[in-house]
């Protein structure tokens, strides 16, 4: 398990841990479908990504439930890739 995901501070951010679980399945599955990360970690695993992606305010969820990149933050997919949808 990632020593991030024990801190109660990530799950406050979001919101609980449902939401916390959502975002992040819904952020990997963009990721495997091709959207690019949107920090600059040297890792190629894309559960810390996103774990990073999340600390760092660069996604959240909606009121829908849907995942959106933060204002100010670089497209985070090709943009054939409809995150909104996710």
């Amino acid at each position: 398990m990632l020593d991030e995901l024990r801190e109660e501070e990530i799950v406050n951010k979001v919101g609980g841990r449902f939401k916390l679980s959502t975002l992040i399945q819904k952020r990997l599955v963009a990721l495997n479908a091709g959207a690019r990360p949107l920090v600059d970690l040297n890792t190629d695993d894309k559960m810390q990504i996103v774990i990073q992606e999340i600390i760092q305010d660069k996604v959240f969820l909606d009121t829908e439930l849907k995942v959106q990149i933060a204002a100010g933050s670089e497209e985070g997919g090709p943009p054939e890739l409809d995150l909104r949808n996710l």
